[in-house]
């Protein structure tokens, strides 16, 4: 009985995808942004100064088959003295049978005060979306409508602002501007399918909690909100210690509660993993998310003489 209960839930839940799809292609969401802010905002390209380069992996709702995984890789450095800086982001995400790819360029321009740093940053790239409908598990396979095999490329562009003061930060930031129309490969079952314009707003401080500032707090937010669907706020609160360990929560409205955990391996390696606690009916047939980062920071010689590079876990 739990079985067909599990099996016409998730069926329920693609239907509900395929639709939700239909207005809008879903951004990956990630619950270490905290870590690679890049994901999130164009402007952060340059900002750990040396060359910084991260791996993520999501494992959304264990057990559920077909259930979104997401994997994105990120490196970004800065340039001409800490002037300008560089990334690339590529993100791969896949529920079900739906593939959505992210390959992605970013620019920031930097404009340092006497105590503070303001970047301007720009991103541009392409977005794949990819769905192969023979894969799904249809009580009539011999519908043809569903051998149709959906790929799409569109390019799309995007812009951020990330404000630092000593261990204050605050950005905002529009990852796509544009609203592309996709084709509907399924005869008219999703209508059409467009990507949506997500709004990022993020903000936190970094403050020590005892004299010998071995131990600090790191309280922040982020305000995610699309255009047609309601608005989503995360709240998070990390402490760390001797900046070399770091472990918090969050908590993601009306979705999750999350636990994290970030290790200093070396001078260069850092890895961080979380758990989304899920909060949603999804926990009766899913044991959680798990989700894992590992970061790599080198200078480049010749490029980066004697940078005044920021710890870890600050945010100039």
């Amino acid at each position: 009985m739990r079985m067909i209960l599990k099996r016409i839930f998730f069926t329920s839940l693609i239907l509900i995808a395929c639709l939700s799809w239909s207005k809008a292609q879903q951004y990956p969401v990630f619950s270490q942004y905290y870590f690679n802010e890049l994901v999130v905002n164009p402007a952060y390209a340059g900002n750990h100064v040396q060359l910084s380069l991260t791996a993520m992996y999501r494992n959304q709702w264990v057990n559920f088959p077909g259930a979104p995984k997401t994997f994105s890789f990120t490196g970004h450095t800065s340039l001409v003295k800490n002037k300008v800086g560089v990334g690339l982001m590529v993100n791969h995400d896949e529920i079900g049978s739906y593939k959505n790819e992210h390959i992605y360029t970013s620019y920031s321009y930097k404009i340092h005060f006497p105590e503070a740093t303001l970047s301007m940053g720009i991103q541009a790239g392409i977005n794949i979306l990819g769905a192969d409908y023979s894969k799904l598990d249809l009580q009539n396979p011999g519908d043809a409508a569903f051998y149709n095999i959906l790929n799409e490329v569109k390019p799309n562009f995007g812009a951020g602002l990330f404000y630092t003061r000593k261990n204050f930060f605050v950005g905002f930031s529009v990852p796509f501007i544009i609203n592309n129309e996709i084709a509907n490969s399924v005869e008219g079952l999703l209508g059409n399918l467009q990507e949506a314009r997500y709004y990022f707003l993020r903000s936190g401080v970094v403050f020590p909690i005892d004299r010998m500032k071995k131990v600090k707090m790191n309280p922040s937010i982020l305000l995610r909100t699309q255009e047609g669907q309601p608005l989503s706020l995360d709240i998070n609160n990390a402490f760390i210690f001797y900046d070399v360990f770091s472990a918090g929560v969050s908590y993601r409205s009306g979705d999750s509660f999350i636990s994290f955990v970030d290790l200093k391996i070396s001078e260069s390696f850092h890895f961080g993993y979380s758990y989304d606690w899920t909060q949603s009916d999804l926990n009766r047939f899913s044991n959680g998310t798990h989700e894992f980062m590992l970061n790599y920071r080198t200078r480049l010689r010749g490029i980066h003489k004697d940078p005044k590079c920021p710890q870890y876990y600050d945010y100039r």
